[in-house]
């Protein structure tokens, strides 16, 4: 069953990506710049999902007053609030769920990104993946402004923190303002622990981004430089809509 998993997996996800980016490397005949140019490719790709899940975190913004009343007035009844929730959520048309659902359709796909650039750029490895059309002679070149890309990079592991500190603090940082322009008042334990709840995030999200990608080749590093960067302007996009 998991050979089975494997095999699809391999043939639907992770040799095009591979091969996807062999073809801008020979294209653009720098690693670096083919690593940042299959990066924008796959947040094209996954722009549609990646707008309805802020769409959806920008919605539950916009509902949390009418929460806020239903949680007050049925505190003591679970079941009518939930009741009252989903109804609630059914005349705005907003899927709790979305969110969850989209993140798992996006899962598979990064999984592979990320695995083009775990499993290596020597020959040996990419060769058998390679598609018939795809020529490559000789032997990746992975460096990029002087970083070997096949290798771990703690600067660039600390840039690529930075830059998720950013992206994490400017989504908090436009989710508020939205709070504010809607009319959320900051009255009671409940917003309180969300904002607590959002802090943590802001500094724990870099922080785990730094760890992993401390001993991860840089090219992972990269990517995840790159991705923050879209997803910044992705949110901007959105939310200005």
């Amino acid at each position: 069953m998991f050979e089975f998993l494997g095999t699809i997996f391999n043939a639907l996800l992770y040799q095009p990506m591979l091969n996807i980016l062999i073809l801008l490397y020979l294209v653009i005949k720098n690693f670096g710049v083919a690593v940042i140019a299959l990066t924008i490719l796959v947040k094209i790709l996954i722009h549609p999902l990646n707008k309805k899940a802020i769409e959806s975190q920008k919605k539950i913004t916009e509902l949390q007053p009418k929460i806020k009343e239903l949680q007050e007035n049925y505190k003591d009844d679970q079941q009518r609030m939930a009741i009252e929730l989903m109804s609630l959520y059914k005349l705005h048309k907003f899927n709790p769920f979305a969110g969850i659902l989209l993140l798992f359709i996006q899962l598979p796909i990064i999984i592979a990104l990320y695995w083009v650039f775990l499993n290596g750029f020597s020959m040996d490895k990419i060769q058998p993946f390679l598609y018939s059309f795809v020529n490559l002679s000789e032997a990746i070149n992975p460096l990029f402004l002087s970083i070997d890309l096949s290798k771990a990079s703690i600067p660039l592991a600390f840039l690529a923190a930075a830059i998720q500190y950013y992206q994490v603090k400017t989504s908090a940082t436009t989710m508020t303002a939205k709070k504010k322009e809607d009319g959320v008042k900051k009255d009671g334990s409940d917003m309180d622990i969300a904002e607590m709840m959002q802090k943590q995030m802001t500094f724990m999200v870099p922080i785990i981004t730094l760890v992993v990608l401390w001993t991860l080749p840089s090219a992972v590093g990269l990517y995840w430089m790159v991705s923050s960067i879209v997803t910044v302007i992705e949110q901007k996009i959105v939310m200005k809509k």
